[in-house]
Protein backbone atom coordinates (compact mmCIF):
# COMPACT_ATOMS: atom_id res chain seq x y z
CA UNK A 1 0.00 0.00 0.00
CA UNK A 2 1.29 3.75 -0.92
CA UNK A 3 2.23 5.61 2.11
CA UNK A 4 0.39 8.97 1.71
CA UNK A 5 2.52 11.90 1.51
CA UNK A 6 5.86 9.98 2.32
CA UNK A 7 7.66 11.76 -0.88
CA UNK A 8 10.72 13.19 -1.21
CA UNK A 9 14.19 12.54 0.19
CA UNK A 10 14.10 12.46 4.09
CA UNK A 11 17.74 13.16 4.07
CA UNK A 12 18.24 16.54 1.79
CA UNK A 13 16.30 18.38 4.34
CA UNK A 14 19.67 17.85 6.70
CA UNK A 15 21.95 19.24 4.23
CA UNK A 16 24.73 21.68 6.25
CA UNK A 17 23.19 25.41 6.47
CA UNK A 18 19.41 24.48 6.54
CA UNK A 19 17.47 24.75 10.14
CA UNK A 20 17.41 21.72 11.96
CA UNK A 21 13.32 20.73 13.23
CA UNK A 22 11.89 18.60 15.53
CA UNK A 23 8.70 17.56 15.35
CA UNK A 24 6.01 18.29 17.82
CA UNK A 25 3.06 15.99 17.12
CA UNK A 26 -0.37 16.27 19.30
CA UNK A 27 -2.34 13.64 20.48
CA UNK A 28 -4.53 14.90 23.14
CA UNK A 29 -7.98 15.83 23.13
CA UNK A 30 -11.20 14.53 23.90
CA UNK A 31 -12.50 13.67 19.92
CA UNK A 32 -15.96 14.81 21.16
CA UNK A 33 -17.11 14.72 17.33
CA UNK A 34 -16.49 11.48 17.15
CA UNK A 35 -18.22 10.37 20.31
CA UNK A 36 -19.13 7.48 20.91
CA UNK A 37 -15.82 5.77 19.39
CA UNK A 38 -13.69 7.92 21.08
CA UNK A 39 -15.36 7.86 24.58
CA UNK A 40 -12.49 5.83 25.60
CA UNK A 41 -9.83 5.86 22.91
CA UNK A 42 -7.83 8.28 21.70
CA UNK A 43 -9.19 10.10 18.25
CA UNK A 44 -5.48 10.14 16.73
CA UNK A 45 -5.01 6.60 16.51
CA UNK A 46 -9.17 6.30 14.49
CA UNK A 47 -7.99 4.49 11.24
CA UNK A 48 -7.68 5.02 7.67
CA UNK A 49 -7.25 2.59 5.52
CA UNK A 50 -6.97 0.57 8.54
CA UNK A 51 -3.61 2.33 9.84
CA UNK A 52 -4.03 4.85 12.82
CA UNK A 53 -4.20 8.45 11.12
CA UNK A 54 -1.87 9.26 13.89
CA UNK A 55 0.97 7.08 12.11
CA UNK A 56 0.30 8.93 9.19
CA UNK A 57 1.81 11.80 10.61
CA UNK A 58 4.85 10.41 12.15
CA UNK A 59 5.76 9.10 8.63
CA UNK A 60 5.39 12.29 7.11
CA UNK A 61 7.46 13.87 9.41
CA UNK A 62 10.43 11.52 9.19
CA UNK A 63 10.10 11.73 5.31
CA UNK A 64 10.95 15.15 5.73
CA UNK A 65 14.09 14.29 7.53
CA UNK A 66 12.37 14.67 11.09
CA UNK A 67 13.30 11.79 13.02
CA UNK A 68 13.76 13.46 16.47
CA UNK A 69 9.73 13.29 17.69
CA UNK A 70 7.77 14.83 20.82
CA UNK A 71 4.38 13.44 21.08
CA UNK A 72 2.12 15.08 23.59
CA UNK A 73 -0.37 12.88 25.28
CA UNK A 74 -3.51 13.36 27.55
CA UNK A 75 -6.01 10.66 29.25
CA UNK A 76 -4.90 8.26 26.11
CA UNK A 77 -1.15 8.05 26.59
CA UNK A 78 -1.06 4.48 27.46
CA UNK A 79 -3.20 3.79 23.70
CA UNK A 80 -0.57 6.55 22.28
CA UNK A 81 2.45 4.58 23.58
CA UNK A 82 0.85 1.01 22.71
CA UNK A 83 0.65 2.15 19.72
CA UNK A 84 4.20 3.98 18.53
CA UNK A 85 6.18 3.01 21.63
CA UNK A 86 9.59 3.87 21.17
CA UNK A 87 9.02 5.59 17.21
CA UNK A 88 11.73 3.08 15.97
CA UNK A 89 9.09 1.49 13.67
CA UNK A 90 9.02 4.78 11.84
CA UNK A 91 12.48 5.59 11.78
CA UNK A 92 11.94 7.94 14.40
CA UNK A 93 12.96 8.63 17.86
CA UNK A 94 10.16 9.01 20.14
CA UNK A 95 9.64 10.81 23.52
CA UNK A 96 6.51 11.04 25.25
CA UNK A 97 5.08 14.65 26.64
CA UNK A 98 2.28 14.09 29.17
CA UNK A 99 0.22 17.18 28.85
CA UNK A 100 -2.02 18.40 32.56
CA UNK A 101 -4.98 19.21 30.27
CA UNK A 102 -6.05 20.23 27.15
CA UNK A 103 -5.70 23.83 28.02
CA UNK A 104 -5.21 24.54 24.08
CA UNK A 105 -2.65 24.29 21.12
CA UNK A 106 -0.29 27.56 22.40
CA UNK A 107 -0.82 25.16 26.01
CA UNK A 108 0.93 21.95 24.41
CA UNK A 109 4.26 24.00 23.11
CA UNK A 110 4.70 25.23 26.74
CA UNK A 111 4.16 21.77 28.15
CA UNK A 112 7.07 20.72 25.54
CA UNK A 113 9.19 23.53 26.45
CA UNK A 114 12.08 21.88 27.85
CA UNK A 115 12.38 19.12 25.58
CA UNK A 116 12.24 21.57 22.30
CA UNK A 117 14.60 23.84 24.09
CA UNK A 118 15.74 26.26 21.74
CA UNK A 119 14.93 24.26 18.28
CA UNK A 120 13.28 25.07 15.46
CA UNK A 121 10.60 22.64 15.24
CA UNK A 122 7.26 21.28 13.25
CA UNK A 123 3.96 21.15 15.72
CA UNK A 124 1.59 18.40 13.63
CA UNK A 125 -2.12 17.99 14.79
CA UNK A 126 -2.12 14.57 15.67
CA UNK A 127 -5.51 13.71 13.80
CA UNK A 128 -4.74 15.82 10.46
CA UNK A 129 -4.36 14.09 7.52
CA UNK A 130 -2.60 15.57 4.69
CA UNK A 131 -2.08 13.62 1.51
CA UNK A 132 0.88 15.35 -0.27
CA UNK A 133 3.04 15.20 2.79
CA UNK A 134 5.06 18.00 4.33
CA UNK A 135 8.48 17.51 2.86
CA UNK A 136 7.90 20.78 0.20
CA UNK A 137 7.14 22.64 2.97
CA UNK A 138 9.75 21.91 5.81
CA UNK A 139 12.09 22.18 2.84
CA UNK A 140 10.90 25.96 2.62
CA UNK A 141 10.93 27.02 6.10
CA UNK A 142 14.32 25.44 6.85
CA UNK A 143 16.06 27.28 4.26
CA UNK A 144 13.80 30.56 5.18
CA UNK A 145 14.89 33.09 7.32
CA UNK A 146 10.84 33.62 8.72
CA UNK A 147 10.77 32.73 12.57
CA UNK A 148 7.81 30.46 12.08
CA UNK A 149 5.57 29.67 9.11
CA UNK A 150 2.16 28.32 9.16
CA UNK A 151 0.54 26.15 6.40
CA UNK A 152 -2.78 27.18 4.50
CA UNK A 153 -5.77 25.84 2.35
CA UNK A 154 -7.97 27.58 -0.13
CA UNK A 155 -11.39 27.05 0.92
CA UNK A 156 -15.00 27.65 -0.14
CA UNK A 157 -16.26 28.44 3.18
CA UNK A 158 -13.80 30.72 5.24
CA UNK A 159 -16.19 31.70 7.69
CA UNK A 160 -15.69 27.73 9.13
CA UNK A 161 -12.23 28.23 9.70
CA UNK A 162 -9.26 30.59 11.04
CA UNK A 163 -7.86 32.63 8.10
CA UNK A 164 -4.86 34.63 7.35
CA UNK A 165 -4.44 37.57 5.28
CA UNK A 166 -0.95 38.06 3.44
CA UNK A 167 0.78 40.36 2.20
CA UNK A 168 2.42 40.58 -1.38
CA UNK A 169 4.96 38.84 -0.87
CA UNK A 170 3.51 35.66 1.22
CA UNK A 171 4.02 36.72 4.81
CA UNK A 172 1.39 36.31 7.08
CA UNK A 173 0.11 39.54 8.22
CA UNK A 174 -3.23 39.13 10.55
CA UNK A 175 -4.97 35.95 11.34
CA UNK A 176 -8.65 35.76 12.04
CA UNK A 177 -10.92 33.44 13.39
CA UNK A 178 -13.90 32.23 11.70
CA UNK A 179 -14.85 35.69 10.11
CA UNK A 180 -18.17 37.04 8.87
CA UNK A 181 -16.94 38.93 6.19
CA UNK A 182 -14.54 37.00 3.29
CA UNK A 183 -11.62 38.90 4.11
CA UNK A 184 -9.86 35.59 3.13
CA UNK A 185 -9.94 32.04 1.93
CA UNK A 186 -6.93 31.12 3.17
CA UNK A 187 -7.41 28.65 5.81
CA UNK A 188 -4.76 28.11 8.52
CA UNK A 189 -4.36 24.10 8.33
CA UNK A 190 -2.88 21.81 11.49
CA UNK A 191 1.06 21.85 10.96
CA UNK A 192 3.06 24.40 12.05
CA UNK A 193 6.97 25.52 11.46
CA UNK A 194 8.37 27.88 14.93
CA UNK A 195 11.36 28.65 15.95
CA UNK A 196 12.65 29.60 19.81
CA UNK A 197 10.89 32.85 19.29
CA UNK A 198 7.58 31.28 19.86
CA UNK A 199 8.81 31.06 23.64
CA UNK A 200 8.59 34.28 24.26
CA UNK A 201 4.89 34.65 23.18
CA UNK A 202 3.38 31.90 24.77
CA UNK A 203 3.92 32.36 28.87
CA UNK A 204 1.98 35.96 27.90
CA UNK A 205 -0.99 34.56 26.27
CA UNK A 206 -4.54 34.94 28.05
CA UNK A 207 -7.23 32.04 28.13
CA UNK A 208 -10.02 32.62 24.86
CA UNK A 209 -13.50 32.44 25.80
CA UNK A 210 -13.32 28.61 25.52
CA UNK A 211 -10.70 28.47 28.28
CA UNK A 212 -8.17 27.84 25.80
CA UNK A 213 -4.00 28.96 25.10
CA UNK A 214 -4.96 29.39 21.39
CA UNK A 215 -2.21 29.28 18.39
CA UNK A 216 -3.49 31.87 16.74
CA UNK A 217 -3.12 34.19 19.24
CA UNK A 218 0.82 32.98 19.81
CA UNK A 219 1.28 33.57 15.73
CA UNK A 220 -0.50 36.64 16.09
CA UNK A 221 1.57 37.37 19.16
CA UNK A 222 4.87 36.74 16.64
CA UNK A 223 3.62 39.32 14.08
CA UNK A 224 2.73 42.03 16.71
CA UNK A 225 6.09 41.61 17.97
CA UNK A 226 7.49 42.46 14.79
CA UNK A 227 8.98 38.88 13.45
CA UNK A 228 8.33 37.32 10.29
CA UNK A 229 5.43 34.49 9.83
CA UNK A 230 5.61 33.05 6.31
CA UNK A 231 3.33 31.20 4.48
CA UNK A 232 2.99 27.69 2.14
CA UNK A 233 -0.15 27.38 0.26
CA UNK A 234 -1.11 23.80 -0.32
CA UNK A 235 -2.10 22.18 -3.32
CA UNK A 236 -3.36 18.43 -2.12
CA UNK A 237 -6.17 17.37 -0.11
CA UNK A 238 -6.10 17.96 3.86
CA UNK A 239 -8.68 16.54 6.22
CA UNK A 240 -8.81 17.28 9.60
CA UNK A 241 -10.16 13.78 10.68
CA UNK A 242 -13.19 14.83 13.76
CA UNK A 243 -15.68 13.56 12.28
CA UNK A 244 -17.41 10.86 10.48
CA UNK A 245 -17.64 12.21 6.98
CA UNK A 246 -14.01 13.63 7.36
CA UNK A 247 -12.64 10.36 8.17
CA UNK A 248 -14.83 8.42 5.47
CA UNK A 249 -13.38 10.88 2.83
CA UNK A 250 -9.75 10.29 4.03
CA UNK A 251 -9.93 6.30 4.00
CA UNK A 252 -11.10 7.66 0.48
CA UNK A 253 -8.22 9.42 -0.64
CA UNK A 254 -6.14 6.74 0.67
CA UNK A 255 -7.83 3.72 -0.83
CA UNK A 256 -7.68 5.31 -4.17
CA UNK A 257 -3.57 5.18 -3.87
CA UNK A 258 -3.81 1.35 -3.43
CA UNK A 259 -1.94 -1.15 -5.09
CA UNK A 260 -3.76 -4.87 -5.49
CA UNK A 261 -1.94 -7.02 -3.32
CA UNK A 262 -3.75 -10.99 -2.43
CA UNK A 263 -2.18 -12.07 0.62
CA UNK A 264 -4.98 -13.85 2.06
CA UNK A 265 -6.87 -17.02 0.80
CA UNK A 266 -9.56 -16.29 -1.94
CA UNK A 267 -11.15 -19.07 -3.22
CA UNK A 268 -12.94 -19.91 -6.42
CA UNK A 269 -16.14 -18.67 -6.22
CA UNK A 270 -15.10 -15.15 -5.33
CA UNK A 271 -14.78 -12.34 -7.25
CA UNK A 272 -11.92 -9.30 -6.62
CA UNK A 273 -12.01 -6.95 -8.98
CA UNK A 274 -9.67 -4.02 -9.02
CA UNK A 275 -7.29 -2.84 -6.16
CA UNK A 276 -7.88 -4.30 -3.54
CA UNK A 277 -5.48 -5.41 -0.46
CA UNK A 278 -6.42 -8.49 1.00
CA UNK A 279 -4.12 -8.85 3.81
CA UNK A 280 -2.32 -12.22 5.48
CA UNK A 281 -5.07 -14.75 7.30
CA UNK A 282 -8.19 -13.16 5.85
CA UNK A 283 -10.20 -15.65 3.95
CA UNK A 284 -12.73 -14.91 1.10
CA UNK A 285 -15.04 -17.28 0.50
CA UNK A 286 -18.15 -16.91 -1.97
CA UNK A 287 -17.77 -13.25 -2.49
CA UNK A 288 -17.36 -10.26 -4.32
CA UNK A 289 -14.67 -7.53 -3.47
CA UNK A 290 -14.81 -4.46 -5.72
CA UNK A 291 -11.90 -2.02 -4.97
CA UNK A 292 -10.24 0.17 -4.42
CA UNK A 293 -10.52 -1.99 -0.50
CA UNK A 294 -8.90 -3.46 1.60
CA UNK A 295 -9.37 -6.77 3.60
CA UNK A 296 -7.31 -6.89 7.12
CA UNK A 297 -5.49 -9.80 8.25
CA UNK A 298 -7.83 -12.29 9.91
CA UNK A 299 -10.60 -11.42 8.06
CA UNK A 300 -13.49 -13.38 7.24
CA UNK A 301 -15.82 -12.63 4.59
CA UNK A 302 -18.51 -15.02 2.93
CA UNK A 303 -21.35 -14.84 0.72
CA UNK A 304 -20.79 -10.88 1.37
CA UNK A 305 -20.52 -8.42 -1.08
CA UNK A 306 -17.97 -5.23 -0.90
CA UNK A 307 -17.73 -2.18 -2.53
CA UNK A 308 -15.62 0.63 -3.22
CA UNK A 309 -13.54 2.55 -0.98
CA UNK A 310 -14.30 0.37 1.73
CA UNK A 311 -11.90 -0.29 4.70
CA UNK A 312 -12.59 -3.84 6.97
CA UNK A 313 -10.65 -4.20 9.65
CA UNK A 314 -8.74 -6.70 11.25
CA UNK A 315 -10.18 -9.85 12.80
CA UNK A 316 -13.54 -8.66 11.35
CA UNK A 317 -16.70 -10.84 10.33
CA UNK A 318 -19.12 -10.15 7.11
CA UNK A 319 -21.66 -12.98 6.42
CA UNK A 320 -24.32 -12.55 3.77
CA UNK A 321 -24.19 -8.50 3.78
CA UNK A 322 -23.43 -6.06 1.04
CA UNK A 323 -21.13 -2.97 2.19
CA UNK A 324 -19.66 -0.03 0.65
CA UNK A 325 -17.96 3.20 1.20
CA UNK A 326 -17.79 2.71 4.90
CA UNK A 327 -14.82 1.56 7.54
CA UNK A 328 -15.24 -0.77 9.72
CA UNK A 329 -12.97 -1.39 13.02
CA UNK A 330 -10.95 -4.89 13.77
CA UNK A 331 -13.32 -7.71 15.14
CA UNK A 332 -16.70 -6.27 14.46
CA UNK A 333 -19.20 -8.81 12.73
CA UNK A 334 -22.01 -8.06 10.35
CA UNK A 335 -24.41 -10.77 9.47
CA UNK A 336 -27.19 -11.68 7.69
CA UNK A 337 -28.16 -8.00 7.10
CA UNK A 338 -30.30 -8.15 4.26
CA UNK A 339 -30.26 -3.81 3.29
CA UNK A 340 -26.74 -2.76 1.95
CA UNK A 341 -24.77 -0.69 4.39
CA UNK A 342 -23.12 2.58 3.26
CA UNK A 343 -21.29 5.40 4.71
CA UNK A 344 -20.68 3.74 7.61
CA UNK A 345 -18.50 4.27 10.43
CA UNK A 346 -18.54 1.11 12.94
CA UNK A 347 -15.97 0.62 15.81
CA UNK A 348 -14.35 -1.79 17.21
CA UNK A 349 -16.18 -5.37 18.53
CA UNK A 350 -19.54 -4.25 17.55
CA UNK A 351 -22.20 -7.46 16.27
CA UNK A 352 -25.06 -6.01 14.02
CA UNK A 353 -26.95 -9.18 12.98
CA UNK A 354 -30.73 -10.19 11.93
CA UNK A 355 -32.38 -11.63 14.83
CA UNK A 356 -34.62 -14.44 14.08
CA UNK A 357 -36.82 -13.22 17.56
CA UNK A 358 -40.58 -12.35 16.13
CA UNK A 359 -41.98 -9.74 15.72
CA UNK A 360 -39.40 -8.27 13.24
CA UNK A 361 -38.33 -4.64 14.57
CA UNK A 362 -35.09 -3.04 14.77
CA UNK A 363 -33.96 -3.81 18.58
CA UNK A 364 -30.94 -0.88 19.53
CA UNK A 365 -28.42 -0.62 22.37
CA UNK A 366 -26.89 2.54 21.38
CA UNK A 367 -24.38 4.50 24.05
CA UNK A 368 -24.46 8.39 24.46
CA UNK A 369 -23.74 10.55 21.23
CA UNK A 370 -24.56 7.79 18.59
CA UNK A 371 -26.17 8.48 15.56
CA UNK A 372 -28.72 5.86 13.65
CA UNK A 373 -29.75 6.75 10.40
CA UNK A 374 -32.71 3.93 9.17
CA UNK A 375 -33.19 4.30 5.25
Amino acid sequence: MAEAGANGDRNEALEPGRRKLKGLVLAGGKGSRLRPLTATGAKQLMPVANKPVLHYALEQLVAAGVEEIGIVTGDTADQVRASIEDGSAFGARVTYLPQSAPLGLAHAIITAREWLGDDHFCMFLGDNFLKGGITAHALQYMTGSACAQILLKQVENPSAFGVAMLDDGGRVTRLVEKPSDRISDLAVIGVYFFGPEVHSITPHLVPSARGELEITDAIQGLIDAGHAVGSSVIDDDWIDTGKKDDMLEANRLVLATLSRRIDGTVDADSRVIGAVVIEAGAIITRSSIRGPAIIGAGATVTDAYVGPFTAIGAGCELLSCEIEHSIILEQSKIRNVDRPIADSLIGREVVVDRSPVRPRAIRLMVGDHSVVDIG
